[in-house]
């Protein structure tokens, strides 16, 4: 959990700014003024679930008065909502709030039908949502926004996570020789590749998103424009750079089975660390370490 940062002092100061005493931020809140008290003067921390409140009756954003470091997992979510965990039964339309309990600490996902009524309640994409679930079940999920999208970033993407360290990318002449050897026939010139590694050229012909699927060794679906695709690829090629650096073992060894990857993108991964561990590229046991 990416806990936000609590000062007394700036409490304080917020308050004397939006002219209030302890007791009227007390009495807003539902809470002693003993308890504003103590905020301000670093004895007790307030619940995180009370800072939004907390910061709308000071006059301040949530983030500027309680700013936090890292990106969020599913407890900071429902946190900046101002909602308890055990509230969140009745959200999901069920009686115990178990399911989030469980998917907070790591335990289980959450059911997709439980998703949208969650990113509702939270205010938030149930792309973000989902990402912050990834977070609580330990693995380090980049914003929505930051899965490449376009054309230009994702071949940037495969270009430096498919060659690490000394490893040299393909150049666009390369690119171009490889689609057009698979292709049989001269689809795509030197030129036509450096306007799409460019960005110059947002789109290619279907042919050429084959072909550079082959010269990547990635799915074809991966340079089409479904978001959902490019984050599984992602995902996947994230696994790959570190087979390729020897740090994983087997995927479906390693825990991310059918709530992370699809089966063939599994598959193709898997396949990867195998041909590299027969090279004799070193590897982690069964056992993980």
């Amino acid at each position: 959990m990416s806990q936000r940062l609590v000062d007394g002092r700036r409490i304080k100061v917020a308050r004397i700014e939006a002219g209030l005493l302890q007791s009227q931020v007390g009495q807003a809140l539902g809470v002693s003024d003993s308890a504003e008290a103590n905020w301000e003067n670093g004895k007790k921390r307030p619940d995180a679930e009370v800072l939004p409140a907390l910061a709308k009756v000071l006059g301040k954003s949530l983030d500027a008065l309680f700013p936090r470091e890292g990106l969020p997992d599913l407890a900071d979510l429902r946190a900046d909502a101002g909602i308890y965990q055990k509230d969140t039964g009745r959200l999901i339309g069920t009686k115990s709030h178990a399911p989030v309990s469980r998917a907070e600490r790591g335990i289980r996902r959450l059911d997709p039908k439980y998703v949208p009524p969650l990113a509702e309640a939270y205010g938030v994409s149930v792309d973000t949502l989902l990402a912050a679930q990834e977070r609580s079940f330990g693995r380090d999920v980049p914003e929505p926004g930051q899965v490449p999208t376009a054309l230009a970033d994702k071949i940037a993407f495969l270009m430096e996570h498919l060659y690490p360290g000394d490893q040299v990318a393909p150049t666009a002449d390369e690119i171009a020789q490889g689609i057009n050897e698979w292709a049989g026939a001269a689809v795509v010139s030197e030129a036509e590749v450096k306007a799409l590694l460019s960005g110059a050229q947002p789109t290619a012909k279907p042919i050429v998103y084959h072909g550079l699927a082959t010269v990547f060794g990635v799915e074809p679906l991966y340079f089409e424009p479904q978001n959902a695709v490019a984050r599984q690829v992602y995902e996947g090629l994230k696994l790959l750079a570190s087979a390729r650096e020897g740090k994983i073992i087997r995927a479906a060894a390693s825990g991310v089975g059918e709530e992370g990857l699809p089966a063939d993108v599994l598959a193709f991964v898997n396949s990867v660390v195998t041909e590299l561990q027969d090279r004799g590229l070193p590897a982690v046991g069964d056992g993980g370490q």
